[in-house]
């Protein structure tokens, strides 16, 4: 049995929100919410999810223009709330790129049947490197062959990474110089929240460490930042 989905929930009203997150959880699925664009595009850039359940009507940026800006990514399902008879909302929204909708006010029963529609459909593997798959990518004194999930220092060694490790490094690189906290971390590479007491990610940093770090003791790449997490201290780039 894998993690639970993970349902990212945007919408201004507080208490649809949270009444909807409550619902999905009491139905076996983890949630985050958002009151805005500028709130979702934080859980975005911190967090894995499998879905994303967004409200047309919001103050700031609205509902079909972030549709319309996360769509071409194709790699997050959406499914748009829109007002009762709204019937252009919904039209607009399904040819930018949504999977799915929803008239308010909606029976939780018939969304949380209407995201295991969506995600049935869209179901597929996602890359375990993300958006470095494919790739070749420069940091520090290293290059990482995504494809063969091997490390290759200036003098042409190779070093293979298990793919817990993999993973680790990935999430890292795609977010170089972000400071992520131990749940982040935990959450992109396993889509799971840490238990009490949780190591896991200080022992696959650890193991990272000691293949990458030219100094374990005084870690330079992958830096520990105090009550924060971990920080990938180096800029990425395309390799030649």
């Amino acid at each position: 049995m894998g993690p639970p989905l993970h349902i990212l929930i945007v919408d201004d009203h507080a208490q649809i929100r949270e009444s909807v997150a409550r619902f999905l959880e009491k139905n076996g699925m983890r949630t985050t919410v958002a009151r805005d664009a500028v709130e979702m595009d934080a859980k975005l850039a911190t967090g894995h999810f499998d879905l994303l359940v967004l409200d047309v009507m919001m103050p700031g940026e609205d509902g079909l223009s972030v549709c319309r800006r996360l769509a071409p990514e194709g790699d997050l399902p959406i499914i748009m709330l829109t007002a009762l008879g709204e019937e252009t909302d919904r039209i607009v929204g399904l040819e930018i790129g949504a999977d799915d909708y929803l008239a308010k006010p909606f029976n939780p029963r018939e969304l949380l049947a209407r995201i295991k529609s969506v995600l049935r459909r869209s179901n597929r593997d996602e890359p375990v490197a993300g958006s470095l798959a494919g790739r070749k990518v420069s940091f520090a004194h290293w290059i990482l062959d995504t494809d063969r999930q091997v490390l290759i220092d200036e003098s042409t060694t190779e070093t293979p990474l298990t793919t817990s490790e993999f993973k680790l490094l990935a999430v890292l690189l795609e977010r170089a110089r972000m400071v992520l906290s131990r749940d982040q971390l935990l959450d992109l590479t396993a889509g799971r929240t840490a238990g009490p007491m949780d190591r896991t990610i200080d022992n696959q940093i650890s193991r990272l460490r000691r293949k990458i770090e030219p100094d374990v003791l005084r870690p330079s790449v992958i830096k520990t930042v105090r009550n924060g997490g971990y920080c990938l201290a180096a800029d990425v780039e395309d390799a030649p």
